[in-house]
């Protein structure tokens, strides 16, 4: 493409979204890995329910445009209020599939 555009296709299914009020990330030398977890309260399991695997470089990118976007947002909604984990989370293991 010699405009510099790129045509990204959304499908319907990606479109509606995944909630997640959890995310853990982990680290090796050559990836990040963004676990995206949805924790129900009175509920011992959760599962995790996308996984993004990047490049240092692009998890970096990622940081930054996230700060980007939250500057954004908060210039026009006011300050994102930040609430403590009441109680803490409890410690978490990760199961691999078909583990109970």
């Amino acid at each position: 493409m010699s405009d510099n555009k790129m045509n990204i296709e959304l499908s319907e299914e990606i479109a509606q979204g995944v909630y997640s009020n959890l995310a853990i990330i982990t680290h090796s030398t050559s990836e990040f890995v963004v676990d995206f977890i949805r924790v129900m309260p009175g509920m011992p399991k959760a599962k995790v329910k996308s996984r993004i695997v990047l490049t240092p470089e692009h998890a970096k990118r990622l940081a930054e445009a996230l700060v980007d976007n939250i500057r954004k947002f908060e210039s026009i909604h006011g300050p994102i209020k930040e609430i403590k984990s009441s109680p803490p989370m409890p410690p978490m293991s990760f199961g691999t599939p078909g583990q109970a």
